[in-house]
């Protein structure tokens, strides 16, 4: 396994699926809740984010590359299908980010290069969102799990929120939903942020959450409300009430070690929860130009960290 970066996970078996983002092979792995290798099947294109379907146990794939949601078998036999291919449009509308002395800075965002599917959640009625991180978007694709193949895609949200123009340079990433569904919770990992999007009203509105998250990648949620969001660049995992204020932190980087593996968190992309446990992924990716100046660079061998949660109180 390298660098791997989208999971999800069986509810029934508990088995969790990795996918890797990197040179080819990219490879969809599945593992056993205990880390024990239970099939792989290769893949031509590098993958960001994984889902599995709740209804038709299958395992969803963003294909980044062709811009497509696929599936695949549980098992990660049989054909993989497409579902759909999301909508090529564009960057969304100038950004007005106010600063302290009362002036403030437009940013500009240039043309998108091609649809960039990251991130994927589903709702309790089987409707699928998927987040695009360089056109700036939210979609769904309603029913999922039943419809005629391509499905339809729905833009729930294009706004220059969703853009970024920071580093990493992905826009809207990671996606969780609150218990109740009325709101979808989405990290910027380029601007550091968690977003809100409240879809219960009309038009659908988005306001800031949380800021300062450092690189905000994968959230999920928690039977108690709380959101974790992986920080990339601090590489932790941080806690957020219902505020957005930060009430945890968990993990930290502390070395290479003999064996090549990050000891602690590296680059934490992405999170699963499995009962009282999340599974993270440790891409552990080099990103800037220069050689020698980051400890990924040293990484020979991949990990998926596991983190338990403590009982509700």
């Amino acid at each position: 396994m390298q660098f791997p970066e989208g999971i999800t996970a069986n509810p029934a078996t508990g088995d969790v699926y990795v996918a890797t983002f990197g040179p080819n092979p990219n490879k969809l792995l599945r593992y056993s809740r205990h880390g024990q290798l239970l099939g792989s099947r290769d893949f031509g294109t590098p993958m960001l984010g994984l889902g599995f379907g709740p209804s038709d146990s299958k395992v969803y794939v963003t294909n980044f590359n062709q811009s497509r949601i696929q599936r695949v078998a549980a098992d990660l036999d049989g054909a993989v299908e497409d579902v759909a291919t999301l909508p090529s449009i564009g960057a969304p509308a100038n950004r007005v980010e106010v600063n302290p002395d009362g002036s403030s800075d437009t940013i500009t965002f240039g043309s998108a290069g091609f649809p960039a599917p990251n991130a994927m959640v589903f709702d309790r009625s089987g409707n699928l969102y998927v987040s695009d991180s360089f056109q700036g978007a939210i979609y769904r694709i309603d029913n999922a799990q039943g419809c005629i193949v391509p499905c339809g895609v729905t833009t729930v949200l294009h706004h220059p929120l969703l853009a970024t123009a920071g580093f990493p340079p992905f826009g809207a990433n990671g996606l969780a939903f609150s218990r109740d569904e009325l709101t979808l919770f989405v990290a910027n990992t380029g601007d550091d942020r968690v977003l809100k999007v409240d879809l219960a009203s009309s038009p659908v509105s988005i306001s800031v959450f949380a800021e300062s998250i450092n690189g905000a990648d994968g959230i999920v949620i928690d039977d108690r409300g709380m959101l974790w969001v992986a920080a990339n660049q601090a590489d932790q995992i941080v806690g957020l009430d219902d505020k957005g204020r930060v009430v945890a932190e968990i993990g930290n980087f502390e070395k290479v070690g003999a064996d090549g593996a990050p000891v602690g968190l590296l680059f934490p992309a992405s999170l699963v929860r499995v009962g009282r446990e999340i599974y993270v992924t440790n891409l552990a990716l080099a990103l800037t130009p220069s050689a020698g100046d980051e400890p990924e660079e040293d990484v020979t061998r991949w990990t998926v960290s596991r983190i338990r949660l403590l009982p509700n109180r």
